[in-house]
């Protein structure tokens, strides 16, 4: 299955770096993603039955009442012998025992989890064009083409700070609403 990947995440390696292409190949899959957010959300230890239960809830998009025993017993199968050894293996989480919890290097993978929406810009670009467009203001109030007599002195360096901080706060505001688990969730 994954042998060449499990050799490399080894529990030798608990106190390296995991490279971004295991961390991927980590995240690649939608029953490990599901397992590290109902992790999260639980905020605890979680039996295996539970994490398959929620998980295939997930997967199929329904109650946790209405998963069938098959749907619930092909998760149990698959969480057991291949996805949490695999976490477990990483660092991510421990599995022992039919028990399941994140360990903290889960904290390493969050940045991996965020998504960009089709159609929208790198948040860096946009940056970057906000620091230009403000950078065109401030030359052009410096070498008088826009007359500063008609608006208060610290009128414009207000406005450039006050669209960088409403921007910064609509950048953090997706990024809460546009994580994996999120997005795999709204699916």
């Amino acid at each position: 299955m994954d042998t060449r990947a499990d050799e490399i995440l080894t529990r030798n390696q608990w106190d390296e770096e995991l490279s971004r292409d295991e961390i991927f190949d980590l995240i690649s899959n939608s029953r490990r993603r599901y397992t590290i957010q109902y992790c999260k959300e639980a905020g605890g230890t979680v039996s295996l039955s539970e994490l398959a239960e929620h998980v295939a809830a997930l997967e199929h998009d329904k109650g946790i009442s209405e998963i069938t025993s098959g749907e619930r017993k092909a998760v149990y199968t698959s969480l057991q012998q291949t996805h949490l050894p695999r976490l477990d293996r990483a660092g991510v989480v421990e599995f022992e025992d039919g028990s399941v919890e994140l360990t903290e290097r889960i904290e390493r993978l969050d940045i991996y989890l965020d998504i960009v929406p089709e159609g929208s810009i790198p948040w860096g670009v946009y940056y970057l064009g906000l620091s230009v467009l403000s950078t065109v203001i401030l030359a052009a109030l410096w070498l008088d083409f826009i007359p500063a007599g008609l608006a208060p002195e610290l009128l414009y360096p207000t406005i450039i700070v006050a669209i960088f901080l409403f921007s910064s706060i609509y950048h953090t505001y997706l990024n809460q609403r546009y994580r994996i688990d999120e997005f795999d969730r709204s699916l």
